[in-house]
């Protein structure tokens, strides 16, 4: 009998986040090549003691390591110092300019993957682009689905983490403004707040802007879905992202997304008025305008579109196909 080759993907984070959800979504697609480990908390999954990984190495056993953030590249670099017949692959997350810690670490390891093809030209490393992608069977547009407490029948959702690079008094000031003249029509805000004076002048303009009613806050919530589900339009305002898997989410639900241009993965999934809508991070009037058209009628949603777009080039099981092919390397 040929056993499988042993893959561990390390997660170390002491909290569920975009990447959290990603690997949780390729992991399924793994078992049939791979016996596959996780090494760390939060992801249900099979799980390796570290004693089980020292073995694998001091008997010689082939196996892959997948890791995503420093700390974990400087654990199985550790132990590769020990010996052993294992691979390192890394993820680079982050658009922003690399440390030169992490490049040093990512230099040291055996292929690394980015995430967009801006990530991929602005990092000094060859590297090998594999996007995130969606449990299409999971993130579904499911019809008629309300949110509780929520009064209003049309809905405009903002997922993510509430602070100020995510552009959320961006859309705050574009919306006001539309949902006055709009009776019908909410602006859902949810993720865990980072900033709660930022929170409380958020509120301050909605609260001088008298659409209290029309406005409403959630927490972070694991069933995120439901949300997407229930949101005719999400609109993703950020400034910067690493990825922008709540983009991918929203639009596999059948929610028309309108996000910021050149950041994250935007661009390269969206084509302006045919998958979704674009504009300039900050632009204020630009994302009002196309509130005002979409609201008004002028402009069609395009849920279908957007879905399909996510289920034929942006699924998980396409990262995941990728990773394989990149792990037999």
């Amino acid at each position: 009998m040929v056993l499988k080759p042993i893959l561990i993907h390390f997660h170390f984070h002491k909290r569920k986040t975009g990447l959290t959800s990603s690997i949780e979504s390729v992991l399924p697609y793994f078992n049939q090549d791979f016996e596959t480990y996780i090494f760390g908390d939060l992801i249900d999954w099979k799980k390796i003691s570290w004693k089980s990984i020292l073995e694998l190495v001091f008997k010689q056993r082939y196996f892959i390591i997948h890791a995503h953030r420093n700390n974990e590249i400087l654990r199985a670099l550790f132990l590769r110092r020990l010996g052993g017949k294992f691979k390192i692959v890394a993820t680079r997350h982050a658009e922003s300019k690399p440390t030169k810690m992490t490049l040093y670490l990512l230099s040291k390891v055996d292929e690394v993957v980015t995430l967009t093809q801006s990530m991929k030209e602005h990092l000094p490393l060859k590297s090998t682009l594999i996007s995130h992608g969606v449990n299409t069977d999971l993130f579904v547009p499911v019809e008629n689905v309300k949110l509780k407490g929520v009064n209003q029948e049309n809905i405009i959702c903002v997922a993510g983490r509430v602070r100020e690079r995510k552009g959320h008094e961006v859309f705050i000031n574009a919306i006001v403004p539309l949902l006055k003249k709009h009776q019908n029509w909410a602006a859902v805000i949810v993720g865990k707040v980072d900033d709660h004076r930022f929170l409380e002048k958020l509120k301050t303009i909605i609260k001088n802007s008298d659409v209290e009613d029309q406005v409403y806050f959630f927490p972070e919530s694991k069933n995120i879905k439901e949300f997407y589900q229930a949101s005719k339009i999400t609109v993703v305002p950020s400034f910067s992202e690493g990825f922008s898997l709540v983009c991918l989410e929203a639009m596999a639900c059948g929610s028309t997304v309108i996000a910021t241009q050149d950041v994250g993965v935007h661009g390269d999934v969206i084509t302006h008025g045919e998958h979704g809508f674009l504009f300039p991070a900050g632009d204020t009037g630009k994302l009002q305008h196309l509130l005002s058209e979409i609201l008004l009628g002028n402009v069609k949603l395009v849920k279908d579109n957007g879905r399909n777009q996510i289920v034929n080039n942006w699924s998980a099981k396409k990262e995941a196909n990728s990773l394989i092919d990149l792990y037999r390397k």
